[in-house]
């Protein structure tokens, strides 16, 4: 993140969650409008929806076949429930697929993201993840394909192979999945704007305007406080200007 001062705006989210996509465009549709947006930084957290998940590379997991036994519904009942989010995507502009999702551990994924932030194109990863496994339909439990959507939106593959072996990137999404418990976030999208006001899913852009608007003014006046105003001054020497 820039060193200089902005108002943090912080989301946990989950890569397979359709509501985290949603919001994040809600959000950025809020922000296009906020005069002060340059002003404003956002940070994607890490939270894992089925973190307990495990994962058999030789299978490719059906979402829809996984989500009826899983809420114990009807594959129609899944369908007609799927349908319902595709509509709300595409208000938003979105492209969903479910008949083409697959589900797997997000782990790994996290572990990149977090790798990612560091070199300042956290954002532009989770876009990329988001846009793959929703509208492309590209299993990302598999460690190829995970792999190649990462290195074609800025990250090397040396920069993968660190974040899946270096402990300190695991270490840093475990930070957050605990992070997300102490403040009482069960479920994602959860945004926190400058740790003071806090939206849950995926609300309508004027929902996050308000927020938005009303935490910057907040902000602003606190780092006000602190900010030195320059004029005329003489110095220890006797100079003046």
């Amino acid at each position: 993140m820039s060193n200089i001062k902005k108002l943090h705006v912080e989301v946990w989210s989950d890569i397979v969650c359709p509501f985290c996509y949603i919001g994040k465009r809600n959000y950025e549709k809020a922000l296009s409008t906020f005069k002060q947006s340059n002003d404003v930084e956002l940070e994607f957290r890490s939270f894992q929806l089925e973190p307990d998940f495990i994962q058999d590379t030789t299978n490719k997991y059906n979402l829809t076949e996984a989500l009826a036994k899983k809420y114990r519904r009807s594959i129609a009942e899944i369908k007609e429930m799927q349908q319902q989010i595709t509509e709300t995507a595409k208000s938003v502009g979105l492209d969903f697929n479910f008949d083409t999702s697959v589900r797997f551990n997000t782990y790994n994924a996290h572990r990149i993201i977090q790798i990612a932030k560091e070199k300042g194109i956290g954002n532009q990863l989770i876009e990329a993840f988001f846009l793959a496994y929703f509208t492309q339909g590209k299993n990302l439990g598999d460690s190829a394909t995970l792999n190649a959507v990462a290195t074609s939106n800025g990250l090397t593959a040396e920069d993968v192979q660190l974040a899946l072996t270096d402990d300190s990137y695991a270490y840093k999404v475990k930070q957050d999945l605990q992070e997300a418990a102490s403040i009482g976030i069960s479920g994602v999208p959860f945004f926190v704007f400058n740790r003071k006001y806090g939206i849950s899913g995926a609300q309508p852009p004027q929902v996050f305007s308000e927020t938005l608007q009303k935490a910057y003014q907040e902000w602003r006046q606190a780092e006000d406080v602190h900010i030195v105003k320059h004029g005329s001054t003489c110095d220890v020497s006797g100079n003046c200007d």
